[in-house]
């Protein structure tokens, strides 16, 4: 009898898994070789696969309940919302591999093969040798797989394979006696701020699209100008602009000025969109599509012990807008993935992505978009309070499986995120007053002196100094191989990042009071403080904006990591560049002045400065921090300490072995050509070898 009542109740289990499933379906389009059938060590060849998901989704299951908009979308017969994403799976051609790694493309992008492999694909199609860079994460048997999740990317090369998604899009509730009912409705914003005088410039969010207006050149449409982003909003006569035709056939809209767009303002249009789109059925792909592969026997292949998601910027913000509405746990109540690494999040993410006629493109610097929901209130993984509204929250409170477990997470900032994306935010109380540990299931790093992205511009435009080339890809490859060892059971290193305890964090004020004369660059006076947005009361229960542009409400405060006497950061993860240093890294660079706002810090840069090679050379230039030659009497000297810092890191797990010759590599290199560099030289080429 019991084992009777056990195979019915495993029966119900199963077919309660099956109408649960949302994957309804999976087309393969293409199987092919992946690499010309190259080898990577024990992993062994490689294949590609490229294909389509279908779903299908009931907007009454709990599970979907977060998505916004997802009622109003049209049904098939059986009452439930379908759509499809196509996919790239990247798998060694054995079948056996422990871990899926799933990367969220970035703006239609593959994202990680670029900074992780250190080549992005061609036409974003990954398929040679050259395509798999050093084959990082193909040597250590990942099966990597991508998918469509997004659909404000603005058109590309017709040979770049995209992967943009079509989203589901919301309809008004029917009239009577069946009749549709009126569109949705419903007004944006869109910010345009120009480097250099155009008669002529888009108005949607970068490399992106926006929602057009929905009657064509909108006469009620508004055109304001300001000087700063809080600075008071000037309308601009409706005669004096008009809306003119994308450049490329479903590229982002353009407006025309009379007398040009100038530098130095910030231009805004309002109007009343229509049709929006059910944006986060995107973030809800990602889930099920996960949970399929975990799952299911794909072709052949055994299913994965472990799930990971990993994201860059954007695409980072997004896994944490998933975690802060529960978009992590499937149907069935399970975690979609076991871990997630999220680079460069900056305040994390808890805002944007699901709500109505959001664009997912849009996110807040110092200088632009501050009125865009990217991130608010929780930003901490464990509980806290804001002390403007009283709320107490998490980022962690709807990210629990029905059994109570948590994803593992690392959130990695760099310098960068400091200044222009609320980086402190994640580990502090939202006035900046006290620090806040991370959850136990979280680790926290700050790549210090490091900006946004590895520098790799030879110019000073935009921006007034030379980028950093701080390469904090070394540590990210570390931390990939921690997380998967960390969801089998093995300790990550403990978190690295600047704290207010111990004087690390600090104000901006404290930051310019501290970091040292003479180098010739400037530390910002202000970085980026996002304002509370109240978008309405409708917003944080529906999504729905009732107020376009929102009411700013007092700013959370941010702080910035404190720096050395080199002017190097403190705190943190400091690398072999700070360890050993050739000169000053920052984490913000000036925008150059003929863009307007010579105020204003670059959005992703930061800067380098080389010490003075001698003595006599620091002296004559005032120059306050110790010569190369004052701290590494010889070039041998240098590559020695060099090897010492490299050693460091790789004994605190935030290098691997694998990469310390490269790592030694670049940086004597750089050594080199300081050296040969002449003091009067203000171009950038040095930084980098041909």
């Amino acid at each position: 009898m019991n084992k009777l009542r056990a195979a019915v109740t495993a029966a119900c289990l199963l077919l309660s898994l099956i109408a649960h499933a949302a994957v309804e379906r999976v087309e393969i389009k293409e199987r092919v070789p992946f690499a010309e059938g190259k080898s990577f060590g024990d992993a062994g060849a490689y294949e590609k696969i490229r294909g389509v998901a279908h779903f299908a989704l009931d907007p009454k299951h709990p599970a979907n309940k977060p998505i916004v908009d997802l009622k109003y979308a049209p049904r098939d017969a059986k009452g439930r919302v379908t759509f499809s994403s196509e996919f790239v799976m990247l798998r060694p051609t054995s079948g056996k591999s422990a871990t899926l790694l799933y990367d969220v493309n970035n703006r239609g992008g593959i994202a990680i093969l670029g900074q992780v492999n250190g080549k992005s694909p061609t036409n974003n199609d990954p398929t040679t040798v050259a395509d798999a860079g050093d084959g990082f994460l193909m040597r250590h048997g990942f099966t990597l797989l991508f998918s469509a999740w997004t659909w404000d990317v603005a058109p590309q090369a017709p040979a770049n394979r995209a992967l943009v998604f079509t989203p589901p899009v919301a309809k008004g509730t029917k009239g009577t006696n069946g009749r549709p009912g009126k569109p949705i409705t419903g007004k944006v914003y869109n910010e345009v701020i120009v480097d250099a005088p155009t008669d002529i410039a888009t108005y949607a969010g970068m490399r992106g699209l926006t929602y057009e207006p929905a009657t064509p050149n909108d006469p009620k449409a508004v055109m304001t100008v300001r000087d700063k982003p809080d600075g008071k909003r000037t309308v601009v006569a409706r005669a004096n602009w008009e809306f003119v035709a994308p450049e490329r056939e479903g590229g982002p809209g353009r407006v025309k000025l009379n007398g040009g767009f100038k530098p130095g303002t910030i231009y805004e249009l309002t109007y009343v969109t229509k049709d929006p789109r059910v944006t986060a059925a995107g973030l809800a792909g990602i889930r099920d599509l996960l949970a399929y592969f975990r799952d299911t026997p794909f072709e052949g292949a055994s299913i994965p012990n472990h799930v990971l998601i990993f994201g860059i910027s954007q695409s980072g913000r997004l896994i944490g807008r998933m975690m802060h509405d529960g978009l992590n746990v499937d149907e069935t109540g399970k975690l979609a993935f076991d871990g997630a690494y999220m680079q460069v999040p900056g305040a994390g993410g808890s805002a944007g992505f699901n709500s109505r006629f959001v664009q997912p493109t849009r996110h807040p610097s110092l200088l632009q978009e501050h009125d865009y929901p990217a991130d608010s209130f929780p930003f901490t993984s464990t509980p806290t309070r804001d002390p403007v509204t009283g709320k107490v929250a998490s980022t962690m409170d709807r990210a629990k499986d029905a059994n109570g477990h948590l994803p593992k997470l690392v959130i990695a900032n760099t310098s960068a995120e400091f200044w222009n994306r609320g980086a402190s935010l994640i580990a502090t109380t939202p006035d900046g007053i006290k620090d806040v540990a991370p959850a136990d299931n979280v680790r926290i790093y700050g790549f210090m002196g490091a900006q946004h992205y590895v520098g790799r511009s030879k110019t000073r435009a935009p921006n007034v100094n030379c980028v950093s080339t701080t390469d904090h890809y070394l540590p990210m490859r570390a931390l990939i191989l921690a997380l998967d060892s960390w969801v089998r059971g093995v300790t990550p290193p403990p978190s690295a990042y600047p704290r207010l305890a111990d004087g690390s964090l600090v104000t901006v004020d404290q930051y310019r009071a501290a970091f040292p004369t003479g180098l010739g660059i400037t530390p910002p006076t202000l970085n980026l403080r996002e304002p509370r947005l109240n978008f309405g009361k409708r917003f944080a229960s529906e999504g729905i904006a009732d107020l376009v542009p929102p009411i700013k409400g007092k700013a959370y405060e941010t702080r910035v990591p404190a720096p050395d006497a080199d002017g190097n950061d403190r705190g943190g993860v400091r690398m072999v560049e700070l360890r050993v240093p050739l000169g000053t890294h920052t984490g913000w660079n000036q925008r150059a002045p003929e863009t307007g706002f010579g105020w204003a810090t670059a959005r992703f840069d930061g800067s380098f400065v080389p010490f003075a090679r001698t003595q006599a050379e620091r002296i004559a230039a005032g120059d306050p921090r110790l010569s190369l030659a004052e701290r590494y009497p010889t070039r041998e000297d240098f590559m020695a300490k060099v090897k010492a810092a490299a050693a460091e890191q790789v004994a605190a797990r935030l290098l691997l072995a694998e990469d310390v010759a490269r790592n030694v590599n670049k940086h004597v290199g750089l050594y080199d050509r300081i050296m040969k560099r002449e003091p009067g030289d203000q171009s950038c080429t040095y930084l980098f070898a041909e």
